[in-house]
């Protein structure tokens, strides 16, 4: 049964980075494919474009706030519906579900493609050290502002989003994310089963 891995983490926790790895390992050693569904990659596509709601997007993402539910449930349907198309293939989602109606939408979204085999990686950053890598990136929403902004944010919502998940019984591995990038591939790799 393919599995689905859906992965919590504060931004700069470095989820993209090991997703990537994870993809890589299970085409090289189990020749597996992966879908990522990722609605941040999808909102910064958005917002370098021009319209209206463009813009209103542009404007509080550089707030650092969560966008609407609709918006980012739109996101993630459209990343699913037209990047999944073979039922045998991983799923990785990364930043999503951040709150608690999108874990309605995400898991109503599981039950019609069958996929039962759910797991949450939770990789674990202090809040000092994503501060420290979200400023050596240097995105354009990057600014102090946004950045404490999207901590309030986090703890608002997405750690309720979380527990939501907990309590419905997904198992969820935490990974320690202040390792090497190497070392923390280790210890997925090993939460995971795939080693």
């Amino acid at each position: 049964m393919p599995k689905t891995y859906v992965f919590f983490g504060n931004v700069g926790a470095g989820k993209g980075t090991q997703i990537a790895l994870l993809t890589q390992f299970l085409k090289e050693r189990h020749e597996q494919n992966a879908v990522y569904i990722y609605p941040g990659a999808e909102f910064r596509k958005l917002i370098s474009q021009e319209g209206y709601t463009n813009g209103l997007v542009k404007e509080s993402l550089e707030r650092g706030e969560l966008q609407p539910n609709f918006i980012t449930n739109w996101m993630f349907t459209g990343i699913l519906v037209t990047q999944f198309q073979n039922p045998g293939d991983y799923i990785f989602v990364d930043g999503y579900p951040r709150t608690l109606e999108q874990v309605d939408v995400f898991e109503a979204a599981m039950n019609y493609y069958g996929r039962t085999d759910i797991e949450l990686v939770y990789i674990d950053v202090s809040k000092e050290e994503v501060v420290k890598r979200m400023k050596l990136r240097g995105r354009s929403d990057d600014t102090e502002e946004g950045i404490a902004r999207r901590f309030e944010e986090y703890e608002a919502n997405v750690l309720p989003a979380l527990k939501k998940m907990e309590k419905h019984g997904y198992s969820i591995h935490h990974i320690n994310g202040e390792q090497s990038v190497d070392g923390v591939q280790s210890e997925l790799l090993h939460a995971l089963g795939l080693k």
